[in-house]
């Protein structure tokens, strides 16, 4: 028969020597986030870890601490779409802003009865006598108390990867995305192409090509660059270049895709919430030497 009462087995034997237990006495580990950052950054200049894996691990252990309504993107700033809309003025603006996702309102803004893909309006156009409603996502309302812990969690566990955030008394504070919260932890994504505002938004680079932001006007563009850039659609009118471009592309534009217009290259080098952020941009080139 078996013993009913087996032996416990032992306790993991201690491998640490002598002079580790000693030190670890001495010197503690951290018993706060501030100290536990103070050690990430001893551990990179002494070389135990790189500088962008501390930037990042800094981002997860300050994420812990952050709630929806600090990194959301006001209401003021919204880009929203009238379920009223007409369908050519509907489509106008979605590719003017070249979102991917775009909370829909019935009446009034406050009122958001759900969420519009992008690419779900290319089934009407197959299809017209489809109702626009019938395109609608859920959308999801979380508080702005929401941990971005959790909310990260959230957004992994279904596909809805923007939620609408409401303040204490109900109403439309702003929204997030999947991308909002995961920028807490890797950076602004575009930091290595962002200057200050006073230095412009098209800039020379060392291959001779031209970094231009998504949200230059298409004026400040055709002087630059001393070309005409006008749509195809001469009903049409653009203020920015990513709008013109993303219309002209019939679609919104993925980083690394390009399209040629008044003989100038621009290939989409970031894009973020569905709009461009920079172009890389330069002349086309003349095989005919």
């Amino acid at each position: 028969m078996s013993d009913p009462h087996p032996a416990r087995l032992p306790d993991r034997e201690d491998k640490r020597t002598f002079l580790q237990k000693l030190a670890e006495f001495i010197h503690p580990g951290p018993d706060s986030t501030a100290e536990l950052i103070e050690t990430l950054a001893e551990a990179e200049e002494n070389n135990i870890i790189g500088a962008e894996s501390r930037v990042m691990l800094e981002g997860v252990i300050r994420m812990a601490d952050m709630t929806a309504g600090e990194v959301m993107v006001p209401a003021t700033r919204m880009d929203l779409v009238n379920i009223g809309d007409p369908y050519d003025v509907l489509m106008h603006g979605v590719i003017n802003t070249a979102h991917s996702r775009f909370p829909v309102y019935d009446g009034e803004r406050e009122n958001i009865i759900g969420i519009l893909m992008a690419k779900d309006l290319l089934k009407l156009q197959r299809a017209p006598e489809l109702n626009i409603r019938a395109l609608l996502r859920p959308a999801v309302f979380v508080p702005e108390t929401k941990g971005l812990n959790d909310l990260l969690r959230e957004f992994q566990g279904n596909r809805n990867h923007l939620a609408i955030v409401i303040d204490e008394f109900g109403r439309v504070a702003g929204l997030i995305t999947i991308e909002d919260v995961l920028e807490q932890i890797v950076g602004e994504i575009e930091d290595e192409f962002d200057i200050a505002e006073d230095e412009g938004d098209i800039f020379a680079l060392a291959d001779r090509t031209y970094r231009v932001s998504g949200d230059t006007t298409i004026e400040r563009v055709a002087d630059a660059f001393g070309v005409k850039l006008t749509s195809t659609d001469p009903e049409d009118e653009f203020d920015t270049i990513g709008g013109l471009i993303a219309h002209e592309m019939g679609h919104v534009p993925k980083r690394g895709e390009h399209h040629t217009m008044a003989g100038l290259n621009f290939v989409v080098l970031h894009t973020k919430g569905g709009a461009v952020k920079w172009f890389k941009v330069s002349p086309v080139a003349n095989d005919a030497g």
